[in-house]
């Protein structure tokens, strides 16, 4: 499947806020949109465009799609399954992308963002229920124990972003165990504790028309 392969600090640099593309990077002075906070292009910084009510939407759809590294296709599978869902169709969105495993590996400290997470997922460094799975869209439920594979525990990339993960608080529904390198679903997530810079109801209207 195709993916976007450019620089990921032109999609913060786009949405005008900073999605966390980069790892420890966007905790640093070097992150891009703290020198250029302007849309990439020629014609960024002199960019003036109204903005309409769907321009709004399509803005959130595409941050929300951005922030988990996924495309249209498949996003838009997610929003009819939420759609199916009882409760309110936004959140019911919000809580599936966050239960994708390449998310929950992020979450609680494996990777440094979203992207790495998903590599050391496909390269089948991790453990759920003991059983080894490298499908990032894997969906977790509460009391999955998620875990690096014993011959993975020596990896850098792994070590570094547990090192990190006091940069970034891990969120109430997840627990983490860094001696056993294991963590654990202790919930479902609730609204308040996705922490992501999205208006859910903009894009469920954007789908709604």
């Amino acid at each position: 499947m195709a993916r976007y392969t450019g620089s990921v600090c032109k999609l913060c640099r786009r949405e005008g806020l900073k999605l966390f593309l980069k790892g420890d990077r966007c905790f640093s002075p070097k992150c891009a949109i703290e020198k250029r906070n302007y849309p990439p292009g020629e014609h960024g910084q002199r960019r003036r465009v109204k903005v309409t009510d769907y321009g709004l939407q399509l803005r959130e759809k595409q941050k929300m799609k951005r922030v988990y590294s996924i495309l249209e296709r498949q996003f838009r599978n997610y929003f009819h399954m939420a759609e199916r869902q009882k409760g309110i169709t936004g959140e019911n969105l919000l809580r599936l992308l966050e239960r994708r495993l390449d998310n929950v590996v992020y979450r609680v400290g494996f990777a440094s963002s979203r992207i790495e997470a998903r590599q050391i997922v496909r390269h089948g460094h991790l453990l759920v229920n003991g059983r080894r799975v490298d499908i990032p869209s894997y969906l977790v439920r509460p009391g999955d124990h998620v875990q690096v594979s014993d011959k993975s525990r020596e990896m850098l990339a792994i070590k570094a972003a547990l090192e990190g993960v006091k940069k970034r608080e891990i969120p109430s529904w997840l627990e983490l165990d860094p001696q056993a390198m294991r963590g654990v679903v202790r919930v479902l997530p609730a609204r308040e504790d996705i922490v992501i810079p999205v208006q859910e109801q903009l894009v469920v209207a954007l789908y709604s028309k």
